[in-house]
């Protein structure tokens, strides 16, 4: 491939080489910390205190952990799969379609195996942000005002949006909030 050569190949080389030292180091400092018990690695006296609570941070960051050790245990058996393929003179074409992954791609993620159009999902970008997923239009019923301006809220008017629902002199929110604003904009006056 006219992209690359055997200095940009030796660069890669480089990097990968750089990120199994690096994955290597993560993985010795864990087993060094993989004898401690949860009583020893939290400094508590003992797991089963009076309040369940006392321990959930501990319980959480090894759960982190054990999550993070599995995406790292993932990307060094990439690392080394693609030092495979730099051996075996196959590195930089797709293992999909075996057209030549573009030198941008391989610079930017040196254990790839695949081109743009064949990577794995994993490996793509989201087409739009992430929290579009989970943002949903307002409910039908929701008020008016709310089914307008969806996703918006002009907090100059906060007061009165607020207002509209009642507030905490009022014995009850009565079922229109209109008048009930309006009655108590009376009553202010």
């Amino acid at each position: 491939m006219k992209d690359l050569n055997d200095a940009r190949m030796a660069k890669l080389k480089e990097a990968l080489l750089e990120q199994k030292r690096e994955l290597k180091r993560h993985f010795e400092l864990e087993n060094e910390m993989e004898g401690a018990s949860l009583t020893e690695s939290s400094g508590e006296l003992s797991a089963y205190d009076n309040h369940p609570a006392d321990i959930a941070t501990e319980t959480y960051e090894r759960g982190r952990d054990a999550a993070i050790d599995a995406a790292r245990a993932q990307l060094l058996l990439d690392v080394n799969r693609a030092l495979a393929r730099m051996e075996k003179g196959t590195y930089g074409r797709c293992e999909t379609c075996g057209e030549w992954i573009p030198y941008e791609r391989l610079e930017a993620v040196p254990y790839t195996a695949y081109c743009i159009a064949h990577a794995p999902e994993a490996d793509r970008p989201p087409a739009r942000p992430v929290e579009e997923q989970v943002m949903t239009p307002p409910p039908k019923g929701a008020g008016e005002n709310r089914q307008r301006a969806a996703g918006r809220f002009d907090d100059a008017g906060a007061w009165e949006a607020v207002e509209s629902y009642g507030n905490s002199s009022d014995p009850a929110p009565s079922a229109e909030p209109e008048s009930e604003a309006a009655a108590t904009r009376e009553m202010r006056e």
